[in-house]
């Protein structure tokens, strides 16, 4: 799961709005993973991005998918000086 003080960080970051289509949105829709979490994503902020209810959907299972994640991807790599994929990754050893 997300903490609370990563989602708030995350919504603060993303200028309380979807990173996709600009929309206000509330706080709990900071919740969007960059990596799944049943692909082993963490829940830190360099994983997470702020969606809108329509675009999170778009991003986990719609027709533009591919699109959207190289968005995301794009989006929080530009945030993060050394983001990369591999330390999105829960590794248990």
């Amino acid at each position: 799961s997300i903490p609370k003080s990563v989602k708030e960080k995350v919504w603060e970051r993303d200028n309380h709005k979807c990173i996709f289509c600009h929309k206000n949105v509330p706080v709990e829709c900071a919740c969007c993973h960059y990596i799944r979490r049943s692909q082993g994503g963490m829940g830190i902020e360099e994983n997470i991005f702020t969606a809108c209810n329509d675009c999170h959907k778009e991003h986990d299972e719609g027709e533009n998918q591919l699109l959207m994640q190289e968005k995301s991807k794009n989006y929080l790599s530009s945030k993060y000086v050394n983001w990369n994929i591999e330390k999105l990754i829960y590794k248990k050893y």
